[in-house]
């Protein structure tokens, strides 16, 4: 029988059931066997990872050709503005890579987060601010990437959903999973 399973990763951790010398790994919390993420979140971001026992599922939550958008939070340096953001709407061209146009907005300071072990590194004299960035695509450090190439260098990133799958509706503290029905992750 396929299954869904819907993981809040806390920061620090791999994604990855082998163990790592220095982060503790998914096989922490997961104690199913033949589960593998579907997608990816580095050490330093937070929030919904999905992992499934179905290749095709895990192929097709993943790729991008199948347009399932993922939004994240990213707590940045500075404010920005509104055109600040442009960029970010209109696709970014580095001198490595080339990221899609995404959705983005100003987002007020989200009231339902955890704390963050460790807290992040703030400076006095800087101030943080947060924004909404939706992409489809899903590129290795994308939202870190395209978040310093408009001048707002990431401070913590949380992904808070992938297709129709919200991580506060499905209320998972850090390092908690549940089981869901895949068929409700492709409803528009």
């Amino acid at each position: 029988m396929d299954h869904l399973i819907a993981f809040n990763k806390p920061y620090g951790m791999i994604c990855q059931f082998s163990e790592h010398e220095k982060h503790p790994t998914l096989k922490s919390c997961i104690k199913q066997s033949g589960f593998y993420p579907a997608g990816r979140l580095d050490t330093d971001s937070e929030g919904l990872l999905l992992l499934t026992n179905n290749g095709k599922l895990q192929a097709k939550i993943a790729d991008p050709k199948f347009k399932l958008p993922k939004t994240y939070w990213a707590q940045v340096e500075g404010i920005p503005t509104k055109k600040d953001l442009t960029p970010i709407y209109e696709g970014i061209q580095l001198k490595n890579d080339t990221y899609a146009p995404a959705k983005a907005q100003l987002l007020a300071e989200p009231e339902q987060l955890w704390p963050r072990n460790p807290p992040i590194r703030e400076r006095k004299s800087i101030p943080v601010s947060w924004i909404e960035i939706q992409i489809s695509e899903g590129k290795n450090r994308q939202i870190r990437h395209m978040c310093a190439h408009i001048g707002f260098p990431c401070l913590r990133l949380i992904r808070v959903s992938i297709g129709s799958l919200n991580l506060f509706d499905l209320n998972l503290a850090p390092e908690q999973y549940r089981f869901i029905d895949s068929t409700n992750l492709f409803r528009r």
